[in-house]
């Protein structure tokens, strides 16, 4: 079938009728659009992108990371390391203080620490070198390790997916894989939870016992986290030309994601500034549940590689604009040092769906009908799911095609059931491409089983190499590790590399202190 995007002329705009998002707002609001609406509130039970910028207003980090993506000292005022590296002592600073008004201690960073532990994958990394999480005092964590960590900074800085958000010991000694529905944190923000609509609107005020750390430069998720709003919006606007309109109109001040057919109209606009703040963009993906069949077969997973044409996607969702994607994408972050064209030929050789459709009847396809769930609210995973429902049926399989919204497919895709009691076999989705720079964060090349993200992965090869590559002296014999990871993966297929796209955000000119990385607040200004 030809899969038609939408399209949206630009002399059009100013005649659309369109539902006003205005409230009356003072000065020191920001209003902004996100690309979904929030579902979880607990940032150690999902890698949801909009849980992730919620946490990140209302908790504050232990370390974060600057434009480099060096680990910078956030909450800690410094750190030490004794008995060969196998002792670290981190010094928290003074004046921190939850929003309930109490302070923070080094007990409830401890905590933090091991229940974040429990879920990332770096984080993981970590606990398995670390013998005991404790703490000396109020102001002192400690880490007794079995041997040296010397990415421990790194672990606790991470910014995306299970971000080490530290919370009140009450809150961070519950279970892990249960959501805390608390939000206290001490963040520069406060989560307003008396006027949070559901699919409309969520609201944060500035939390004004929050004391930034003193120096250096505010970079990315490190320096000086300055809240000078007093208040962030955010308003779940699904139509995106809707959510355009508005901006244009100044009923909002900042869009996160605009589609790729109207970015000609908003960069024509000198109200707005349209602007690359991630260049690790996004990388889409294709995400199999490893537990129940069809896809618990390895080998049917290596033949569908063989249909995927990665430049369908990213044409499909950005159209025919080459800056704004990459195809042959493989395992590892484009542009990053690990990224490699070991076994990519999979990937980028001719397609040829009647060879595909062979090698999936050798792997044994009896014709069971394939649960997709596709995020249909979300017009980026639709077209999406719409390229992958077609290629599935061109090689033959049977597709059974559920159109969902983003809030079902968030909560459906945790459930390991069967199908018939809720479970689900593929779905498609977007990555922070920031995650995928090297295997200690890569929460999706895991193969740890049950204890990996939804998709539940089993690889002995995976789990193997990743150690090695936390034991690997050098940069370049990490890399050499990270080509066997690759090729591992390859045959393992914890899920197909789809593209990446690196869209542009769109925010009124009038806004400024806008931080490379995901969208954060702290330093945002109106002029």
């Amino acid at each position: 079938m030809t899969l038609q995007r939408r399209t949206f002329l630009a002399a059009g705009t100013a005649g659309l009728a369109l539902p006003s998002i205005a409230r009356a707002q003072s000065a020191s609001t920001i209003r902004f659009v996100p690309e979904a609406d929030l579902i979880l509130l607990d940032p150690i039970v999902t890698p949801s992108a909009q849980t992730r910028e919620h946490a990140y207003l209302i908790y504050d980090t232990l370390f974060g990371l600057d434009d480099a993506f060096r680990p910078q000292p956030q909450m800690v005022a410094g750190f030490t390391t004794e008995n060969d590296g196998k002792l670290w002592r981190l010094t928290l600073r003074e004046g921190l203080k939850f929003h309930d008004g109490t302070p923070v201690l080094a007990r409830d960073c401890a905590a933090s620490i091991r229940r974040w532990g429990a879920r990332d994958a770096f984080g993981q990394a970590l606990m398995a070198a670390t013998d005991e999480v404790g703490f000396d005092g109020d102001r002192v964590i400690t880490f007794r390790l079995k041997k040296p960590f010397p990415l421990l900074p790194d672990a606790l800085a991470k910014p995306m997916a299970y971000m080490c958000a530290i919370m009140p010991e009450r809150l961070a000694s519950t279970d892990p894989f249960k959501p805390v529905t608390d939000t206290t944190g001490s963040g520069p923000y406060r989560f307003k939870a008396d006027e949070r609509v559901a699919g409309a609107r969520v609201v944060y005020e500035r939390f004004a016992g929050y004391v930034p750390r003193e120096g250096g430069e505010t970079q990315t998720t490190a320096g000086p986290k300055r809240p000078v709003m007093d208040r962030v919006e955010w308003s779940i606007v699904p139509d995106n030309a809707t959510a355009v309109a508005a901006l244009q109109r100044g009923e909002i001040d900042w869009l996160q994601t605009p589609q790729p057919d109207l970015l000609p109209v908003l960069r024509k606009d000198k109200a707005i500034t349209v602007r690359t703040i991630a260049p690790t963009g996004l990388i889409a993906y294709m995400r199999f549940n490893h537990l129940l069949p069809p896809f618990n077969n390895a080998a049917l997973r290596r033949a569908l590689i063989g249909a995927v044409k990665q430049s369908d996607y990213m044409v499909a969702v950005n159209g025919e604009d080459r800056s704004l994607w990459r195809d042959e994408v493989g395992y590892f972050c484009p542009g990053t040092p690990l990224a490699s064209n070991v076994g990519m030929e999979a990937l980028n050789g001719p397609r040829d769906y009647a060879k595909v459709k062979r090698e999936i009847e050798a792997a044994g396809y009896k014709g069971e009908k394939i649960a997709l769930m596709v995020a249909a609210d979300v017009l980026y995973l639709k077209l999406m799911g719409d390229v992958t429902a077609d290629v599935f049926r061109k090689v033959g399989l049977n597709v059974d095609y559920q159109s969902i919204d983003w809030t079902t497919l968030v909560q459906r895709r945790i459930k390991s059931d069967p199908v018939d009691q809720g479970g689900w076999n593929v779905f498609v989705i977007n990555d922070n491409g920031i995650n995928e720079v090297n295997p200690a964060g890569h929460l999706w090349l895991r193969g740890n089983g049950k204890d990996a993200p939804p998709g539940w992965p089993t690889s002995a090869g995976l789990e193997s190499l990743r150690d090695d590559w936390f034991q690997a002296p050098s940069p370049e014999a990490q890399q050499e590790v990270a080509k066997k990871l690759q090729l591992q993966a390859f045959q393992d297929v914890p899920y197909i590399p789809l593209g990446q796209s690196v869209a542009p955000t769109a925010y009124r000119t009038n806004i400024t202190g806008v931080l490379n990385g995901q969208p954060t607040f702290w330093n945002v200004r109106r002029a």
